[in-house]
């Protein structure tokens, strides 16, 4: 939880590590919830401009809710994903952005 909120207060130095320690733990057989914290933690990194750690958690993120009943998910990562688009000239996040639309 305290990872989530220093999400929402845009205060990735405190996030970040936070939701490492707690992913690092968590097993993808909870692929909603583990989804759900990754794109905390990609929004985290985004915000510290660290795009390309941002766009591998984000596809990790899309990997592990493609397979959960749950929109929450998915609803989560738009924000991120069209924040995103700002850096589509990487190929890292044109791929990931592609990965989204299918």
């Amino acid at each position: 939880m305290a990872g989530r909120c220093w999400t929402e207060l845009r205060r990735p130095l405190r996030a970040v590590p936070v939701l490492e320690d707690f992913l690092s733990r968590y097993d993808d057989a909870h692929a909603r919830d583990k989804s759900l914290y990754l794109s905390w933690l990609a929004d985290s990194y985004l915000t510290a401009g660290e795009i390309e750690q941002a766009t591998a958690i984000t596809s990790r993120a899309l990997e592990l809710s493609a397979g959960v009943a749950s929109v929450r998910p998915r609803q989560r990562l738009a924000p991120i994903l069209h924040r995103l688009k700002a850096h589509q000239e990487l190929p890292s996040v044109a791929d990931v952005l592609e990965k989204a639309r299918t």
